[in-house]
Order: structure tokens, then sequence, then C-alpha cells
């Protein structure tokens, strides 16, 4: 990581690489242009600015004055001083502006302000935050409409001096001594975002599972309080404490609209039962792992700063592989795959799990039952998305979810009508291959409640069958859900047809001799309540056409609303 593309004060921090700012009111708040204008981390904005532009762009001549000169010609044409055009005109002068304004907007800028305990602040943040996106926006129009010689017909209100803006707080939690380098890290008590937000990180795709280490990630932790940061996440009914270095706000920050945000009191004299080590300078060859402490009870997972590890697959999953492990030693099971629940207008209602491995056709296979399904089908609410547990209750399973939000492919977005507020979304790398979304879906309370099963169906994209198929015995079906194949479409590094263990790379795959008992077990539970357990044929691994997924939707249409 080179040093020269950093800027880094007590008040401001930007890493060029990585495409990300952090900017500290604690240590300095600026409230008016002119203020603003003289700051020193400004002066190094426009140096690295100016440095950038004479590598890629066609010389502007405005652009060979230092950031001093430059500054001074911007604070000469504010007062209307006719100097400031002796050298340079109005049009290079306002192109140049234009470009600095669109540079430091392409980064994604963190505003944090530490609580201190003080409740004033926590009322007051959005308001601060939004003063200083205000005096931003404000300097820029100003230079602009001076430049210009008239005022705007056209006014955009963008988030201009922050993408983003957190509370912070220390927490007291019964730190085990080994954990003791964690105790300097703040948590983030409250996040505003200003959605829709549109992050790029140098990496797309996940690779690779996750694996065990024998000794716990802890022992290599020194991170620094102004460079860590700790985001409390409710993971279904697992308390997560996520720590990431500071170059990963783009995945901490998105964490927000995937995890319930725990609470101070969730937090404080708490013991996680989740510990993520997200940004170490080094791991166990480099790669993903995850550390059992029996002794403190703590699942610790260690995640290695590269480029790699940018994508928000890494963050998501391995906070997921932690609780899934954590839900199999509390005898539950792990799903990879959504449920949803829906109301159809004859008015019965229908709990459906679709089960499978990334890209086996469990979101499309919902979409293609919303399209066929008119008006038929009053309203689908997503309980979960990814991943959920089951739980077999004496005779009984019910089902619970993890993620209030959804992480999915913008190739998928006609599935929207599963959720709402689009535009609250977090973007990822939209312009890309497996581009992404992650959107808000449901309350923690609605996917934490005990939710029983009506039909759970295997995603099957590899045979070349149309339609839904019930299994008439638990063994035929234990077979097909444990052998988990499927025909690997891109979204990972796979290609071709693979086997995992359970469809579940993030849990089970690495406890299978603990996870097989709690799989018989619930499918003993749904054979005897006669629930409908099966298989819908996705027909994705064999066309790409809708009209055959389509047909298979049609036949699981009327088998909910008939049965």
């Amino acid at each position: 990581m080179s040093q020269s593309s950093n800027i880094e004060t007590p008040a401001f921090y930007l890493n060029s690489q990585r495409k990300v700012a952090v900017i500290n009111y604690s240590q300095q708040y600026v409230s008016d242009i002119f203020s603003l204008l003289n700051t020193p981390e400004l002066v190094k904005i426009v140096q690295l600015f100016l440095k950038q532009r004479r590598h890629v762009q066609p010389q502007n001549s405005f652009e060979d004055l230092d950031a001093a000169d430059y500054l001074a010609t911007i604070k000469a044409v504010i007062l209307d001083d006719p100097t400031a055009f002796d050298q340079f005109n109005r049009v290079e002068i306002l192109q140049s502006v234009e470009s600095l304004y669109s540079f430091y907007r392409s980064f994604l800028r963190i505003a944090v302000l530490n609580l201190h305990q003080s409740d004033v602040m926590a009322n007051n943040f959005i308001n601060i935050d939004n003063q200083f996106n205000d005096l931003v926006i404000r300097l820029y129009r100003l230079i602009e409409e001076k430049l210009q010689g008239h005022p705007n017909q056209t006014y955009r209100q963008v988030s201009a001096g922050s993408s983003a803006c957190i509370l912070t707080q220390s927490h007291n939690w019964p730190i085990p001594p080994e954990y003791q380098a964690l105790q300097p890290i703040r948590f983030i008590n409250t996040l505003m975002l200003r959605p829709p937000m549109m992050m790029t990180t140098p990496s797309n795709k996940r690779q690779g599972t996750f694996s065990a280490v024998s000794t716990n990630p802890i022992a290599k932790f020194s991170g620094q309080q102004d460079e860590w940061y700790c985001f409390p996440a409710k993971i279904g009914e697992s308390l997560a404490y996520i720590y990431f270095h500071r170059d990963y706000f783009v995945s901490g920050i998105a964490l927000a609209n995937l995890f319930e945000v725990a609470s101070a009191s969730d937090v404080e004299g708490h013991k996680p039962d989740l510990i993520l080590l997200f940004g170490l300078p080094e791991t166990e060859n480099g790669t993903c792992h995850y550390y059992h402490d029996t002794k403190n009870n703590i699942w610790i997972g260690e995640v290695p700063y590269n480029d790699h590890t940018t994508y928000f697959g890494y963050m998501k999953k391995m906070c997921l592989t932690l609780h899934n492990l954590h839900m199999i030693y509390e005898g539950k099971l792990p799903i990879h795959g959504s449920m949803v629940q829906i109301n159809f207008a004859n008015g019965k209602q229908r709990n459906v799990v679709f089960f499978g491995d990334s890209g086996a056709g469990k979101s499309e296979s919902i979409e293609a039952l919303q399209e066929i399904a008119d008006e038929q089908i009053i309203n689908m609410e997503t309980i979960f998305d990814d991943m959920g547990t089951f739980t077999a209750d004496n005779s009984n399973v019910y089902a619970q979810g993890t993620e209030i939000g959804a992480f999915v492919r913008l190739d998928d977005l006609s599935s929207s009508v599963a959720f709402n507020n689009m535009d609250r979304g977090i973007y990822l790398n939209p312009d890309q291959k497996n581009a992404r979304v992650i959107i808000p879906a449901d309350s923690y309370h609605r996917i934490v409640a005990h939710h029983p099963i009506d039909m759970w169906v295997y995603a099957n994209n590899y045979d070349d069958k149309v339609g839904i198929h019930r299994f008439d015995n638990q063994e035929a079906a234990k077979q097909t859900f444990i052998a988990g194949k499927r025909k690997a479409l891109g979204t990972t590094d796979e290609v071709g047809m693979s086997s995992t263990f359970f469809a579940n790379p993030f849990g089970p795959v690495q406890e299978e001799a603990r996870t097989r008992p709690i799989i018989d077990q619930v499918f003993t539970n749904l054979f005897n309540q006669n629930v409908y357990v099966g298989e819908i044929y996705t027909h994705l691994g064999n066309d790409k056409s809708k009209d055959s997924l389509q047909q298979s939707a049609q036949e699981l249409l009327q088998i909910l609303m008939n049965s």
C-alpha cells in the first residue's frame, strides 16, 4: 500500500487505493466556508488530486499550480478578486473544480463522532453531519456560480460532505485476559447512511472456504484505536462483535443493511458468542480461518488484509460461518436458503423454504413464482434470504432467519418485488460482473420469531427436468439434500458440477459429524408431521431461459394453493 496515496491527520484519513476516507468530527469540526478552505486537510486533498490528474488527464494549465496557489486562486474567485483570472480563464478553473469535487465524492466518506456518554451528541449527530454536508455543497455551488456568472437552474442535493456518519462509544464487557487488546476499540453505537450508496472494491468475488486453526487469532491482534472499529451485530440469536480495519469501511458500513445493530444494553456487560477480526496483517497461509475458544465459549474468525478480502462476501460469509458453527454446537441446523411467507388471494398462508448452494436458483424460483402468480398472491414476505436455522423442538420444527437484509446480484433486480425500499440500498461495484446490492428486507424481531414450515424444496439446477417432485421417504430426501449437488454458475470461484455437504460450506462442511444427527432429527420430525419435502427443477444449469423455471413455478403454485 503506497503511503504517498494516503492522507492522515488527527481529523482526516484517506486511502486512495481502497477509496475510503474517514472524517473525525471529534478531532475537528469545520463550520464555515473559509475555515474549510484553510484546513490543512483540504490542502492535502488538492495535492493528491493534482498528482493523480497529472498522470491520467490531458493537462489543464490551472492544474500546473501547487495546492497552495490552487486554493489561493479559488479564494480570489470567491472574493470577486479580478486577479484570479490574470493567468487562467473561468472555463478551465471551473472544469478543474468540477473534477476536484467529483474526485472527493468518489470516496466512501465516513464521518465519525465519539459519543462520550453524551445524550446531546446522540440526539444531534445527524444535524451535525447535515450541517457539514450543507457546508461542502454551499462551497462548491458558490465557486461554481461565481465562475459561470449566474445561478444554477437545477440543484442536486447529493452527499457532498460525507456518505455516512457513525456514533462510536466505548463499552465495558467481560473481556477475558487473552482478549485485552480489544479493549481500546470503540463500538459503533448508531449509524446514519445516505443511500443509495455506490461503493467500489478491488475484488468482486469470494474464493474458497473457511477452515479451523489450532491457535487463537486474537494473539495476532494489535490494532490501534484510531484504525479499528467494532460493529456489534445480532446475527440470528448470536451476539457478534465484528472488528474491522478502517480500510474495510465499505464492508463495515454495509453490515448495517444486513445485520441488526446490537444496542448499548445488548453490549454493555455481555460477552459475545462470536468475534471477527477483519483485516489482520497476516493469517495462516494468508487465508480466512476460525477458532473455537472452548475455554471462553467464543467462536473467533480471522480475515487477512489484502485486496481479495475487500469483497463483501468475505465479511458476510465469515460472520455466517461463525454463527452457523455456534448454532450446530447449540443443536440447531443451519440452512443455506431462502424462506418466504406467502399470502394467497384464497385466504391461505404458506411458509416455503428454498434450499441450495449459491446459484442453484433459490431467488430465481421466488421471482418466477411471483411473475406467474398474477393476482393469486397478495403478499410475499422474506423471512430470510440466504441463511437461516431449523430447530427440532420436540416433534415439531421451526425456522428462524439470521439477517435483516439481503445481499443480491443486480442481475436479479427483477426479484425486487420480494423486497421493499430499493432506494435504501448499498450498491457494490455496480458496473462490474457479479455486481451486488444490500437492501433491508425485514425487522429483526420478525426474522428471529419461530416460523412453522409448510414446504421445504431443494433447488435442483442440474437435472434436465421440469416441475416439482415430492420425496416419498426421508432417506431419499436426505440423500439429495446432503449431497448438495449443483451446477456452479460463476457466483463463486467454482465452475461446473459440484457437491457440497448439505449444500452449505459455511458451518456444516466444517462440522459434518456434529451436523448429521441434527439433520436426522429435522427430517424425522418433518416427515412425521407430513410436511412437504421435495425439489424444484430450476433448469438454470441447462439454459438461461425462464420458460422451464416458470413451468416449475406454475406447478409449485398449484400445490401451494390447493394443499
